[in-house]
């Protein structure tokens, strides 16, 4: 999960609000443009989907585990 994190906020990890990618994230969601996003849009949208953010969360690190299997498992 904090690698999806990580690599999702590359370069705006303090302000992920002006991330390209969690823009595109979610304009391809919800259909709203990228232009339309800012501070308020972007905490909103976070905390109404955090159950489904935080079901993507777990399938990414469930994923991560299939390309990255720990050694000795």
């Amino acid at each position: 999960m904090l690698r999806f994190l990580w690599n999702s906020t590359r370069g705006h990890r303090i302000a992920p609000w002006r991330s390209p990618y969690l823009l595109w994230r979610m304009e391809t969601y919800t259909g709203v443009k990228m232009t339309q996003i800012g501070f308020l849009e972007f905490w909103g949208f976070m905390w109404t989907e955090r159950a489904n953010l935080w079901r993507f969360l777990k399938w990414t690190a469930e994923m991560d585990g299939y390309v990255h299997p720990r050694r000795g498992s």
